[in-house]
């Protein structure tokens, strides 16, 4: 993106194509009152309509800045790994965790407070997608969807009626940014969580560490997702490295926590990520 994104929202720096365009919200730059304060963009975690209908159409002018009209997709996430391929003329609320496309205008987009949300596009910049990827999606193969989407040999633009044949997109060909997730320092599970994916590779065995409280572990949600990416070729990652500077938990004036505030405060809002191509 060349224009200046507002507020402190986040800005993937990566080697993307001039006119793939990304950014990721944060808590700020709303009109939402606490405990939604400010720029929430959850619609059934008990904040205003009005608001987050205002919220949502700021986020809107924010991906049109650039002068042409970007449409971001509201999915219904549901913790799983279907993956909607968006056309001009997708409606809002599909239940899906993972969407892709090969329209111009149209905003792939996910949203989170502590799962961890994953922007692709291939190196020609010919498609685009999006991952929301709690653990159990996670565990489940939500990434793996997004990354075969890249390989499927067409996706129908309804909006031209016509079928865009690619090429098969080779998984060293396709960039990954991750955002902001809850840390490794914060995300406590039981050992199911390890059973879950240790049954699927060993090796993540090495996301997981003891914790203080007896039969609990803290686990690495960004180093798991680096690890399924880099076992399917996908070696451009870039973005959350697992440090706390991205920890969701640990970043109060700037992200919302689904596992920090909803304890205290009842509910928690809803940030997003968005990735597109512009025509």
């Amino acid at each position: 993106m060349t224009h200046r994104i507002p507020h402190d929202w986040l800005q993937p720096d990566w080697p993307a194509p001039a006119h793939v365009h990304a950014l990721c919200t944060t808590r700020n730059g709303g009109v939402s009152a606490p405990p939604w304060d400010s720029f929430n963009l959850g619609r059934y975690v008990g904040d205003a309509p009005e608001a987050v209908a205002a919220n949502w159409a700021a986020l809107q002018a924010a991906v049109s800045a650039r002068g042409q009209p970007v449409r971001p997709v509201y999915l219904r996430q549901v913790h799983g790994t279907a993956l909607a391929a968006l056309q001009a003329d997708t409606p809002d609320g599909g239940d899906a965790d993972a969407c892709a496309t090969r329209v111009p205008g149209v905003a792939c987009t996910v949203m989170a407070a502590d799962c961890l949300p994953v922007l692709f596009t291939n190196r020609a910049g010919t498609q685009v997608a999006a991952a929301h990827a709690g653990w159990r999606g996670l565990a489940a193969g939500v990434l793996e969807a997004a990354v075969q989407s890249f390989q499927a040999e067409s996706l129908v633009d309804k909006a031209h009626q016509a079928t865009t044949n690619i090429a098969h997109q080779a998984p060293q060909e396709l960039l990954a940014w991750m955002g902001p997730c809850i840390g490794p320092q914060a995300f406590e599970v039981g050992p199911e969580v390890r059973e879950a994916f240790c049954a699927h590779d060993l090796r993540a065995a090495a996301c997981f560490k003891p914790h203080g409280r007896a039969g609990k572990l803290l686990a690495d949600l960004a180093g798991l997702a680096r690890q399924r990416l880099r076992a399917m070729g996908v070696d451009a990652i870039h973005g959350n490295d697992s440090s706390p500077a991205w920890c969701t938990v640990a970043n109060p004036s700037r992200f919302f926590s689904h596992r920090r505030d909803s304890p205290v405060l009842g509910t928690s809002g809803r940030m997003a990520a968005c990735i597109w191509i512009s025509g």
